[in-house]
Order: C-alpha cells, then structure tokens, then sequence
C-alpha cells in the first residue's frame, strides 16, 4: 500500500486528491497538512511513501519544507513531488535542487497524477516525458558552470553513458532502445549509478549530469 500526505492550504484541493487517491486499491491517504510546517511534522510523524506538497503555502513554503525533510536522513525513504499551478513555475527548478522527485501541475489528468504517484515510489522521477524535457531545457539553460568530474570516478563507461541519457531526459525504455539492452538491464544501470554518487532518486541524477558537465545546454534531442 502506497501511503500519501497531502500538504496544500486549499482544503478544496485536499478533498479532491483524497476522493481520488483513496479511491486505489493500492493508495491511501495517510494524512493532510494545511501548510509546511504541519507537513514537516506530519512527516516525521505519519512516514508516508510520498509528499504532495504545494509549493506556496503559510508559514513554511513548500519549498524550504521540501529542503527540512530531504535533508533530514532519518526521512530518506520519503518521496517528495510539488504541486504547482504552472508546468514551469520558477520554484521548480529550486525544488528539484532541494530534493524534490519531481512536479505535478494541479490540474494534470487523474490518471497522469495515480502514474506518477506509482511512478515516484518505484523510483522513478521528473514524471511525465514531456514535462521532463521541458524542465531539463530550462534547468540547462539556468545551470551554472559545470563542476569538476571527480564526484564520477567512481562510475563506469556504461554507467557515465547512462547518466547522460538520464540528463536528457530519456526513459529507462529509451535508454535500453539507445543501448540496445533490456529495460531491465538500463534500469540496474541507473540505479546502480544512483547508489554510487549519492543521488536520493532520478531528480537529483539529472542534476548531477548537469552539474558534473557530463550534460551540458544544448544536447537535448
């Protein structure tokens, strides 16, 4: 059982996202926080799977609540989405730095946000493809200069070429099919890769593809 908190100030929204994910035979709704620093504690109380967090709410912003609970190691199992009124919100690109898994915009389909619920628990991350591509080419147009290799020696050829096509925003599915190997096979590649630098999910990946200069702007295809 996929177990969820809802961190949103508009009980509206709450009510809507319960009658939705309750009504899964695999999801339930833990419970609900009407701003950060409820949904910290509700947190470190309740050790849902996964946080849907929005990112403007009293008190503690979603954003700097995202950053207390990914930072607390005592938490490192808790998956962390924003929820946001617009794809490309400029907070985004912060949460995903802070430790978020990925963004959902509020008004995405049902069937797009039970997707990414499961999709997020199964490690997976950044969601859709199409929102993914767009919040890489904007994360790499924002990016800074690219830090020194070193955080990689660890990582093989492979798994260096894998962390690539993960920057770019590519599906386990499409890497096998780029590799010509099992989705099986390319998923034990990224999740191999994951373990050896660190990486809490497939978010923080893409930032460390970046960050390294093993992905720079202008490589998405």
């Amino acid at each position: 059982m996929i177990r969820v908190l809802l961190a949103d100030d508009q009980s509206l929204v709450r009510a809507g996202f319960r009658a939705l994910l309750d009504a899964q035979p695999d999801i339930e709704v833990a419970g609900e926080a009407s701003d950060g620093e409820e949904a910290v504690r509700k947190v470190r109380e309740l050790r849902p799977d996964i946080v849907l967090m929005d990112i403007r709410m009293p008190l503690l912003d979603g954003l700097a609540a995202t950053r207390r609970i990914t930072e607390d190691t005592a938490l490192g199992e808790v998956k962390v989405v924003m929820l946001t009124t617009f794809e490309l919100d400029e907070y985004v690109f912060e949460a995903i730095r802070s430790g978020a898994s990925g963004f959902l915009v509020k008004d995405t389909e049902p069937e797009e946000l039970l997707r990414a619920v499961r999709a997020v628990v199964d490690g997976d991350a950044l969601l859709s493809p199409g929102v993914t591509r767009r919040l890489i080419a904007e994360f790499a147009a924002r990016s800074k200069e690219p830090a020194a290799e070193g955080a990689l020696a660890e990582l093989t050829e492979r798994e260096r070429e894998v962390m690539a096509l993960v920057g770019i925003g590519l599906s386990n599915e499409e890497i096998a099919r780029r590799l010509v190997v099992s989705p099986l096979t390319a998923k034990t590649h990224v999740s191999r890769t994951m373990v050896k630098l660190g990486a809490r999910d497939r978010a923080q990946l893409v930032v460390l593809a970046y960050e390294s200069g093993l992905v720079r702007p202008g490589w998405l295809g």
